[in-house]
């Protein structure tokens, strides 16, 4: 699947799984090829942006269904390919091409046309996380340096289509592979034509063929919808035998369809692909057209963009030591990833709801950090039993008034005075050895680098127990307001 979160913001482009989305909250449709819209189905129920073309397609798969396809000498039968997508209208939302558009407060989205196939988008991304540019499936063109959203722009981070990013795979413009494909089909005269292509995409060169050799090229009446849906140039029919240039699933180009056409008339096949190829008959013609960029159109592209960070969107590439030389020395915006910025906001408005400051969140927090488990009886009925059983009170009145006192000068914390020794000495009872245990470890602020938490879950209950909530409040603001100080 061709798809992406993206970290440090709210953002999925072509991910539809919202199990593994993690936080992503604004999802994406680049445009909608099969291996895009994987996970897509009826029971989406979030909003989903796309161009407007792309959500009519979207509506018309909904109304349509699968696609079908001749057999080889049979009745029509489904295409083998991943499942349309079924996503309820009520949540296509279609944004304009070429405007910005704001969604929320916090990210503002403009869509530009990728020169893929009909309805493609690449998505220019702004917010608290930077600029971010996701290309998706995109064929670099120089007309794209005279789009105003990308002219003089800053990128942060640059989601780069890397389908073809390699140097010695090359490739031509679609306008030379359409001349070869033009040059081929001469070749054969008396033949008639098959060109392999899928569901959307590869109309422009259908087009310029039917242009060229003045034919009507043959479609299934399914494409022929489509082809009316997309407004293109009125040379296609559904009529067999109007035309001598037929267009078919890309999946029927194959050895024993070309033994099925050739008994009927001598018959040749184009397959038009800038990926390699194995031929399994000598009828087959693969052409090197391809709707994403070249290795030097990548490069052209990068280096007129300079964006500060290069990231694959095809997983396992590695195409970013390619464009090193290209990059922008300017300071990247970095995206947050120790809090996402839902959790933030929520906190934020948990806090207006309930008129509290976030220090409240902290001692509440605090508050209930003490240490759970099973109670047989109340502290106070146990401290009570303890005193009348050993005979020996807990010396609570050695304490000063708060067990977390930072008065360095009272009895408690210098050592000095009556309390202090007998707080050290041999006493008999539970209580009193509980309390010298405590003595022990609480004789400075020294002892405790990590604060207020090791001082009140050290601390007896019986000295717990004199403070009422408000008193213990109190502590934890004083605790925290001498942190500040320090």
């Amino acid at each position: 699947m061709s798809g992406t979160v993206i970290p440090g913001t709210p953002i999925a482009v072509d991910f539809w799984s919202v199990r593994r989305a993690g936080g992503a909250r604004l999802f994406f449709l680049s445009h909608m090829h099969s291996d895009h819209t994987v996970g897509l189905s009826s029971t989406w129920s979030r909003p989903l942006y796309c161009s407007p073309l792309t959500a009519r397609l979207l509506h018309r798969r909904l109304q349509v269904g699968a696609p079908r396809r001749p057999g080889r000498l049979g009745p029509a039968r489904p295409v083998l390919t991943a499942r349309p997508p079924q996503v309820p209208t009520r949540w296509i939302r279609p944004l304009e091409v070429g405007q910005s558009h704001a969604l929320g407060d916090e990210v503002t989205v403009t869509l530009l046309d990728s020169n893929h196939c009909p309805g493609s988008v690449m998505f220019l991304f702004e917010g608290a996380f930077g600029t971010i540019l996701y290309t998706g499936d995109f064929r670099y063109t120089s007309a794209m340096q005279g789009e105003p959203a990308l002219r003089d722009r800053h990128i942060d981070r640059l989601y780069l289509d890397n389908t073809h990013c390699h140097p010695q795979r090359p490739l031509p413009s679609r306008q030379h592979a359409t001349r070869q494909a033009a040059h081929v089909i001469r070749a054969h005269p008396r033949h008639q034509v098959v060109i392999g292509v899928y569901s959307l995409g590869k109309e422009t060169l259908l087009v310029d063929l039917a242009v060229e050799f003045s034919t009507w090229v043959v479609v299934s009446p399914w494409r022929l919808e489509q082809m009316r849906l997309l407004e293109l140039p009125d040379v296609f029919t559904d009529e067999e035998g109007a035309g001598w240039i037929r267009a078919v699933d890309i999946t029927e180009i194959r050895w024993d369809t070309l033994v099925s056409w050739n008994m009927l008339h001598p018959t040749i096949a184009i397959l038009p692909t800038g990926r390699p190829v194995k031929v399994t008959h000598p009828n087959i013609h693969p052409i090197p057209y391809s709707d994403h960029s070249s290795f030097s159109e990548l490069c052209e592209f990068v280096k007129w963009l300079k964006p500060c960070s290069v990231i694959p969107i095809v997983r396992g590439g590695t195409c970013q030591a390619y464009f090193q030389k290209y990059l922008s020395s300017d300071p990247q915006v970095l995206p947050d990833l120790k809090i996402p910025k839902p959790v933030q906001e929520s906190v934020q408005q948990q806090s207006k709801r309930k008129g509290q400051e976030p220090l409240c969140l902290l001692k509440r927090a605090t508050w209930h950090s003490v240490p759970r488990g099973v109670v047989y009886e109340s502290p106070e009925k146990y401290t009570e039993e303890s005193e009348a059983s050993t005979g020996v009170k807990a010396p609570q009145q050695n304490y000063c008034e708060s067990a977390f006192c930072s008065n360095k000068g009272c009895a408690y914390h210098s050592g000095k005075g009556k309390g202090k020794e007998e707080l050290s000495g041999e006493q008999p009872g539970v209580a009193a050895q509980a309390a010298s245990t405590v003595s022990q470890a609480l004789a400075s602020d020294e002892h405790f680098p990590t604060g207020f938490a090791e001082q009140y879950l050290l601390t007896p209950l019986s000295v717990l127990k004199q403070n009422s909530s408000q008193k213990f409040d109190k502590l934890v603001e004083d605790f925290f307001r001498r942190g500040e100080v320090l």
